[in-house]
């Protein structure tokens, strides 16, 4: 079930959701690779990230599933948001070059599917980029945040998704080292948690952060046959007598 958009605009817009905002930004600018003339898809709510990213991109659109809703996107200009639903994009076959999931992999009916459409619209040489909450981590234990809703994930269950879907997982990150508290006098030192979360407890981190590549050709095992028996023909005359020695 996904979060409402107005929900998490107001996430957004407080003190905490602001730390988190810039907490996943760090995390992102360390896997992302900027490519000015590709064509950017944000899927789920990712409008705090796509007026970071956007202006590295030829074109920007921001997909925002029917289920969660939808905002005007970027404020000062032309509409650049579409509702859709999750298992079928209004995209033609590798029609965009780089795709950036949040808040939208952990509340889909079907995280195969919504990969698999992924897969369809990014170009043989495009980027998936997603964050998703991390099993073992605080944030996915307080239903405060948007981050505590949906189906959270470890590592190593995004990795196996993964490859599942034809993709190769090529760099991780993770962000949110900070604990989901609401206390100013806790979120003033916020950054100096985040660096030493980074440092001491990387995995219970809040969020995972990964890109993947788009795999075109995968080898299937080929399987062994069993064994049968096998009848050959032989040539067996017919009418012969059988002989028996006396004595």
């Amino acid at each position: 079930m996904f979060v409402d958009v107005v929900d998490l605009r107001s996430f957004y817009a407080s003190t905490l959701g602001r730390g988190a905002r810039h907490s996943i930004s760090m995390s992102l600018s360390a896997i992302w690779k900027p490519d000015r003339s590709g064509r950017l898809v944000g899927m789920g709510y990712t409008m705090p990230w796509l007026n970071r990213f956007a202006p590295d991109t030829e074109r920007t659109l921001a997909f925002m599933p029917a289920q969660q809703g939808a905002l005007h996107w970027p404020s000062a200009d032309q509409c650049a948001t579409a509702l859709i639903f999750d298992e079928e994009l209004p995209l033609a076959d590798s029609s965009v070059d780089q795709i950036l999931m949040v808040h939208y992999l952990e509340q889909a009916e079907n995280a195969g599917e919504c990969l698999a459409e992924a897969w369809r619209v990014l170009s043989p040489s495009g980027t998936l980029t997603i964050v998703v909450p991390n099993r073992r981590g605080l944030w996915a234990r307080f239903e405060h945040t948007p981050f505590g809703t949906g189906r959270p994930f470890s590592k190593g269950q995004l990795d196996r998704l993964l490859r599942d879907s034809q993709f190769s997982p090529v760099k991780w990150s993770d962000a949110l080292h900070f604990p989901p508290i609401e206390r100013n006098s806790i979120l003033r030192f916020f950054l100096r948690l985040e660096r030493l979360g980074r440092r001491i407890w990387p995995v219970f981190s809040g969020v995972i952060c990964v890109t993947a590549t788009k795999r075109l050709y995968q080898g299937v095992p080929a399987t062994a046959g069993a064994r049968r028996k096998v009848f050959i023909p032989v040539f067996a005359p017919q009418g012969t007598t059988r002989s028996f020695n006396r004595k």
